[in-house]
């Protein structure tokens, strides 16, 4: 018999209990995710092949290279991000919404991108992509910025809140640009319905984050809050420009960089207001091809019957922008 001595009465589990919630968003978070979820398998890739063997050999390194840093990045928030933002938060409810987030980027995201590959692709030329994320310059550089935010997540839980929305909701798109701008004119449209499917799951990843850092920094002084909005603009000016050189590298050689670059900033822009703050960056009209790719209802995916053109089993309730809308973030109540 195990014996409970005085010091050990000190610390109190508590478990987490749905019959009251933690704040007025977290529960509705948690539904929408469960909705939403979906398996890479269940998505017909074969179709494509026909159109990937139709690629120039730089077409089809591009779309390997984005899927490759794609790869990074969902591998980066399951193993850390989520995990480190989770730690740092005390109500289990959000620890439950930020799990389930953290398990879909390793478990389905990163796992479906393996999946084009193994399709499109031999072992050979797979095993160069995963060797070209290593050397990457550019991708080591954002891993690196966004890994340090999150290593402090202990002690600065909204600096680690910062960089998770704007990975989810900023730095993924240099690599969406190029599936959706394909899927768009009728190639690889499957993969394309993949990428729809993950662009859902960070839609609401990033808005939901955002939330939490809103709340965070109502507890900060005014004048800690000056410098703390310096600092968020002083992270997104240096991820823009690294990633503007990322962009560079991968779409000169297809001619497409400027427009990724203007898709660039108008997801930094989103990112900075799901944080709470005003858009900073000017751009030319995004290329109309890709926005379609965004606005999931002029897409061939219905969630009511099904996930998409290729997917095969009807699991999943369509999003809709109301569902995001909060007309005061101040109501929300957290513990």
């Amino acid at each position: 018999m195990a014996i409970i001595t005085a010091e050990k009465l000190k610390e109190r589990y508590t478990a987490g209990n749905w019959s009251v919630a933690d704040d007025s968003f977290s529960k509705m978070f948690l539904l929408q995710n469960l909705k939403q979820f979906w398996l890479p398998e269940e998505v017909a890739l074969a179709n494509d092949l026909l159109t990937w063997k139709s690629l120039t050999p730089e077409e089809q390194f591009v779309y390997k290279s984005v899927l490759g840093g794609l790869t990074l990045l969902d591998t980066i928030q399951g193993d850390i991000g989520m995990p480190s933002i989770m730690d740092a938060v005390e109500s289990h409810q959000q620890k439950a919404v930020l799990s389930f987030m953290g398990a879909m980027e390793n478990a389905v995201h990163a796992r479906s991108y393996s999946n084009i590959f193994m399709t499109l692709a031999p072992q050979k030329e797979i095993d160069e992509v995963f060797e070209w994320i290593e050397n990457n310059e550019y991708l080591q550089r954002k891993a690196e910025i966004i890994v340090d935010y999150y290593e402090q997540a202990d002690v600065d839980t909204y600096s680690a809140m910062v960089a998770s929305v704007a990975l989810e909701s900023f730095l993924f798109y240099s690599g969406f640009f190029y599936p959706l701008y394909l899927a768009g004119q009728g190639k690889l449209r499957a993969s394309g319905d993949i990428i729809s499917l993950i662009i859902r799951d960070e839609a609401i990843h990033g808005v939901y984050v955002g939330l939490l850092s809103q709340k965070k920094i109502e507890s900060f002084e005014n004048e800690h809050k000056e410098n703390i909005t310096e600092t968020v603009f002083e992270l997104f000016d240096r991820l823009l420009e690294n990633e503007i050189a990322y962009t560079r590298s991968l779409y000169d050689g297809i001619g497409l960089t400027l427009e990724v670059i203007d898709f660039l900033k108008y997801n930094a822009n989103k990112a900075l207001m799901n944080l709470g703050y005003e858009a900073r960056y000017e751009h030319d009209p995004v290329n109309p091809i890709v926005m379609n790719g965004l606005v999931t209802d002029t897409t061939a995916i219905d969630f009511f019957s099904e996930k998409g053109t290729m997917y095969k089993k009807a699991t999943v309730e369509a999003i809709r922008d109301e569902d995001f809308v909060f007309d005061n973030v101040n109501d929300f109540q957290t513990n």
